[in-house]
């Protein structure tokens, strides 16, 4: 008699890999649009303005922002409720997974370890940003996103989201890449050290990238704190609004 496979493990995994992709991706992505704030008031501007649809329709749709937020909210929910799958589910479980991280000293189960610690704590950070970009969408710019961060205290949320997000993209696209890539066989520990020094360092770039955006919104908003509400509509209006 033939038994059949359950493949519903497999296809939740496959699944849970291609939510981790993108989401991957799309962190990667949104880190280097937020970055734009280092090229410029004008920068930051035009990016902004991107995603408002204003280059493409003529005049901005801040709605736009809203569903890209909702879109990577169920992104989130879908990848997370697949990865509690393997998360450790009492105490006893997260004692034993304690003891047995303690006495293994294996890299890459600490680097698993520490993905089930930054998803915990982004799935609650990243959530109250999104939250906060759904609701207020045309709240971001130049001026509008650093009252936010300085005048608003959301720096206390992004930093630990920049570490968090960071180290969980990071160790997770190195994870990803060790299970689907084909690595040769008789190789596989010198591609796996290569992609761990390449994960390393996407990190450590991308925590540097972050660190300097968030400390240069902070610096905007605290030279505008005694205007907040009033929004940058580019260098060009502003003189022409000074003469």
């Amino acid at each position: 008699m033939t038994t059949a496979i359950d493949r519903t493990p497999a296809r939740m995994d496959l699944m849970q890999g291609l939510t981790g992709l993108v989401l991957v991706l799309f962190v990667w992505a949104h880190m280097f649009f937020e970055s734009s704030i280092l090229l410029g008031k004008d920068a930051m501007l035009w990016v902004t303005k991107m995603f408002e649809g204003e280059h493409l329709f003529g005049t901005p749709y801040p709605i736009l922002v809203s569903i890209a937020a909702a879109v990577i909210f169920t992104l989130i929910v879908i990848h997370a409720v697949l990865a509690l799958r393997k998360f450790p589910a009492s105490y006893r479980q997260y004692r034993a997974l304690h003891r047995h991280l303690g006495g293994l000293r294996h890299e890459d189960t600490t680097l698993w370890a520490v993905q089930v610690v930054t998803g915990f704590a982004m799935f609650f950070l990243a959530s109250a940003h999104l939250y906060a970009v759904f609701m207020q969408p045309a709240d971001i710019g130049p001026y509008a996103s650093s009252d936010r961060i300085w005048s608003g205290r959301f720096w206390l949320l992004y930093a630990p989201l920049l570490l968090c997000v960071h180290l969980h993209a990071g160790v997770g696209a190195y994870r990803l890449a060790v299970k689907w890539l084909p690595l040769p066989a008789h190789s596989f520990a010198a591609s796996r050290r290569r992609l761990k020094l390449a994960m390393w360092g996407i990190i450590g770039f991308f925590l540097c990238l972050g660190t300097a955006s968030l400390i240069t919104y902070m610096v905007i908003g605290h030279g505008h704190a005694d205007r907040v509400g009033e929004r940058y509509h580019g260098a060009a209006t502003l003189q022409e609004g000074g003469r």
